[in-house]
């Protein structure tokens, strides 16, 4: 019984301690915001990105920003939906950043 008990005792205390630190918590939308508008801010300041591209982005920036203002006009909070639909559209504004950065279209060499 006690072969049996300990590897699985060891097992638990393994997974119990790996999943707190593998699950990020959720980052607040004004802070995932300020950090989206900074990379921006620091592509173009960088000559990363074009001004045109930068235009494109934070176009899309607003967008997401007055989806937001309207989510919490509707129901005062976010409701989990709303907090998952803000994070996917955060993902790919974050994708489309990182891919203009990359695309060298912008730089001026």
């Amino acid at each position: 019984m006690k072969k049996l008990l300990i590897p699985i005792l060891a097992a638990t205390a393994l997974i119990s301690a790996a999943a707190p630190a593998s699950a990020a918590p959720w980052r607040g939308v004004n802070e995932r915001q300020a950090r989206l508008d900074h990379r921006i801010d620091m592509a173009v300041r960088h000559h990363r990105i074009s001004f045109r591209e930068a235009r494109a982005l934070r176009g899309e920036f607003r967008q997401i920003a007055r989806l937001e203002a309207n989510y919490r006009r509707t129901g005062g909070g976010l409701s989990g939906w709303e907090r998952a639909d803000l994070d996917r559209r955060f993902d790919q504004l974050s994708f489309r950043i990182r891919y203009e950065v990359a695309d060298r279209d912008g730089r001026r060499w």
